[in-house]
């Protein structure tokens, strides 16, 4: 675990949008920028938003709460706050990012025209639709990865990796790789190509590269699963 410090709410934001930590612990009062102004700057930044913050003040009066909270605060505490409950608060938000990990896992398995018609309106499922629209846009260029992204998104290497990392449990190399591979699923379901001509389509130039990561994400190779489909 590594804890970083900023002592004023715009050194606090430079650092968020530097390091993209996994939380924050503000306090609303501050120099330079309060917490709530802080909140509204990360919130709205699409390199921040999905970051879970904990705003400590020692305002306890309902309406300071729910202002804290309509300002897209994941927790708001009294100060002076119990340590113990603090911590309590910190591990339910982050084993909550674990739950919403397997949520945002399920774009993988929609359909590509699912994606192209969003229905979504939480920004971090729009980031990610975003990606995967990127990658499938460019599926049969092998040479898609990560770079790419950081063109099309205007967002640094190290900023991708910590959201999606962050969203997904995976790198976005490896979640480049499942968006392949799922698009790879779906067209040996739904369409007559043949195995090597779907993988070269997903941007595998070697079939053997392609049956191998099928196997490894879906547990058997591409061969079996469609004989086991079109036998269902």
């Amino acid at each position: 675990c590594q804890l970083d410090f900023a002592y004023n709410g715009k050194a606090g934001i430079e650092k968020a949008l530097d390091t993209v930590p996994d939380l924050i612990v503000s306090d609303v009062m501050m120099p330079i920028m309060d917490g709530f102004e802080v909140l509204a700057k990360l919130k709205e930044d699409e390199r921040t938003s999905h970051i879970p913050i904990i705003l400590l003040t020692a305002k306890a009066d309902v309406q300071s709460r729910l202002a804290g909270l309509r300002r897209g605060a994941d927790a708001y505490l009294s100060k002076p706050f119990n340590r113990e409950e603090l911590l309590v608060t910190v591990d339910n938000l982050l084993r909550l990012r674990l739950k919403l990990q397997k949520h945002y896992s399920k774009l993988l398995s929609e359909a590509p025209a699912a994606v192209a018609r969003p229905a979504s309106s939480d920004p971090e499922n729009l980031f990610l639709q975003k990606i995967r629209s990127l990658v499938e846009e460019n599926l049969s260029d092998s040479n898609f990865e990560i770079v790419h992204l950081e063109r099309a998104l205007a967002m640094s290497r190290s900023q991708i990796y910590r959201k999606v990392k962050a969203l997904t449990g995976k790198s976005p190399s490896a979640f480049i790789r499942s968006i392949r591979l799922h698009r790879g699923r779906h067209l040996l379901l739904t369409s007559d190509l043949s195995i090597s001509e779907i993988a070269y389509d997903v941007g595998y130039a070697a079939l053997n590269s392609f049956s191998d990561a099928f196997l490894e994400e879906f547990g058997e190779r591409p061969m079996k699963f469609r004989d086991d489909a079109s036998g269902q």
